[in-house]
């Protein structure tokens, strides 16, 4: 099957654009309805997967037919590219449900100064199941008239287990940085700081990535699971949903571990929903989301109190809040008011991002940054990079070429981070931390 391609991305050099961006290319997207396939993750590339799914909905890409790239500091420019890829593309959609037509996984960083790039990426092929439904979306060469392909499955590779080990900021390290973070809430600089820290580690050469994916969705089916340009994650948390004009999103801020029993676990569930700290961490992420929707929408409401959401190995604080967006506003658009919430960040936003910079001793890259997917009409599912490790698919290239990798085993850094806010126990964050990284450290091994 062929497909349409973008030309190489302008060259950056000492942060100047040497040469001007690439003309849109006009894309012929063609989505029929499919017989049911069973396992779609079988579809999807082993040595780097492209999947969004939550609750039995999947989508799943496969191959590159378009990819749009941005330097982090020029990430809100995708919505303005992705505009007008959509308008001019040809599009034959005869399912018309959320993630048919054309779409584009998306992965963006965290900070506007992180070394990582803004990327969506047009699959040539892509493959969505959604109740009842399934479809496949190709996207065809300009001319001529060939039949599509039909979607192949691709065995699964053996099972294998990751090597773990601590990141630049050890356990003692993390303490020592929630202490400095109590320090900056202490002189007013901030009212709330979320501080991660880092774990590194390598799978062996040629493993197949999909074996994360099936691990967290399997374990963690309420979650998003992603995996997109290597970052692979199930995050809890919704940043924004776009669909038919409507806007939701979800807010988690507030954590405690399960308990081992059904009477622990419900006095953990109650003590969180009356803990002074947890609360005032919430009540900053909430009126950070509120704030930044105001502009861009109306028949803004949120719930008043924040209900307790239990995923497999914590609870958390939750509000859910919904609007209505303009008409010409797309998820890309919400997404560059939106990021970075209070959830992940601290308030006020800007201060916390700037302390953030001089405390973590580390680019977070994409944690904690948006993750998901656009189709045409600017409606979409994201949620926050959160749960998740950061694949370095690059570097696994140049190992099994020789050029000085180590011997082609794929690198690999996964962050969690805690809210920090005035009465915090650097113990207890860096036990938080621990709870954060549970899934995927599981799921790795």
């Amino acid at each position: 099957m062929g497909g349409a391609y973008a030309p190489h991305p302008p060259r950056i050099r000492l942060g100047r654009v040497i040469s001007p961006p690439p003309s849109p290319v006009r894309l012929r997207v063609v989505t029929r309805e499919i017989a049911p396939l069973g396992d779609l993750l079988e579809y999807a590339d082993p040595a780097d997967p492209l999947v969004w799914a939550r609750r039995g909905s999947w989508l799943v890409g496969v191959g590159s037919a378009l990819r749009l790239t941005a330097p982090a500091k020029d990430a809100a420019t995708l919505a303005a590219r992705w505009r007008e890829t959509a308008r001019i593309a040809e599009i034959d959609d005869h399912v018309e449900e959320p993630g048919s037509g054309l779409v584009a996984f998306g992965a963006l960083p965290f900070d506007a100064h992180s070394s990582s790039p803004a990327a969506l990426v047009v699959p040539e092929l892509t493959i969505g199941h959604r109740g009842d439904r399934t479809w496949a979306t190709w996207i065809l060469p300009e001319t001529g008239d060939p039949e599509p392909a039909e979607p192949q499955p691709v065995p699964f590779g053996p099972h294998w287990s990751a090597a773990v080990g601590p990141g630049r900021l050890t356990p003692e390290g993390y303490q020592a940085a929630v202490r400095a973070g109590l320090e900056a809430i202490a002189a007013g600089e901030v009212s709330k700081i979320v501080l991660a820290r880092d774990l590194v580690g390598t799978v062996p050469a040629g493993s197949d990535l999909r074996r994360l994916v099936r691990s967290l969705a399997s374990g963690y089916p309420d979650t998003w699971v992603y995996a997109v340009d290597g970052l692979i994650g199930a995050s809890p948390e919704t940043l924004v949903t776009v669909s038919g004009g409507t806007v939701t999103a979800r807010v988690l801020a507030g954590t405690v571990a399960r308990g081992a029993d059904p009477d622990s676990d419900r006095e953990a569930a109650l003590g969180l929903a009356s803990s002074l700290k947890d609360l005032t961490e919430h009540g900053f992420a909430v009126r950070s989301l509120v704030d930044a929707l105001a502009p861009l929408t109306s028949a803004l409401a949120a719930s008043e109190q924040p209900f307790t959401l239990a995923l497999p190995n914590v609870w958390h604080l939750a509000t859910d809040v919904e609007a209505t967006v303009a008409a010409d506003s797309s998820a890309l658009d919400l997404l560059a008011v939106l990021h970075p919430t209070a959830a992940v960040a601290g308030t006020p936003t800007d201060a916390a991002v700037a302390a953030i910079a001089r405390i973590e001793p580390f680019d977070r890259g994409r944690y904690a940054g948006p993750v998901g997917w656009i189709d045409a009409h600017g409606d979409g599912e994201w949620a926050i990079a959160l749960r998740g490790a950061q694949f370095d698919l690059a570097a696994a290239g140049a190992g099994a070429e020789g050029d000085g990798g180590d011997g082609g085993d794929i690198p690999f850094t996964a962050h969690a981070g805690a809210g920090i806010v005035s009465g915090s126990d650097p113990e207890a964050e860096l036990l938080e931390t621990r709870v954060k990284f549970r899934p995927i450290v599981d799921a790795l091994a």
